[in-house]
């Protein structure tokens, strides 16, 4: 089983990265953490080599436990969504972990724009954490 972590360092992340470490004991998966990042004039070779540190540090906690752990910092034209669907769909992912913000109200009815787009156009399941 190959379970991808949409990892995007917010407070939420953590509780991400909990979850999927569990599903990977309970189901011995591999761990494939994926960062997308937004190609900008802002996006600086510094924010990508902190970014890389940060995948290490994280692989690391990953591998001290024997999960299997990969990562991929995408620097992608398209949205971080499609790029998080698309690396699911080219490495057989079978199930997303991804975190979403509580918002409003109203908010709380329609995910972030990045989870509603991997939601429902994901090829397998995906679990939302909070």
């Amino acid at each position: 089983m190959k379970i991808l972590v949409a990892y995007d360092g917010s407070r939420v992340s953590k509780n991400v990265l909990d979850l999927a470490h569990k599903h990977a004991k309970a189901f011995k998966a591999e761990i494939c953490i994926v960062i997308a990042l937004k190609q900008s004039s802002k996006l600086e070779k510094e924010v990508i080599e902190k970014t890389e540190i940060k995948l290490k540090k994280i692989i690391k906690h990953f591998k001290a436990d024997d999960i299997p752990c990969m990562s991929e910092a995408a620097v992608c034209f398209q949205s971080p969504g499609e790029e998080i669907v698309e690396f699911a769909r080219d490495n057989d992912i079978d199930e997303i972990i991804i975190g979403v913000r509580k918002k409003s109200n109203l908010g709380k009815l329609i995910f972030g724009s990045t989870a509603r787009y991997v939601i429902l156009k994901a090829p397998c399941p995906v679990v939302t954490v909070k």
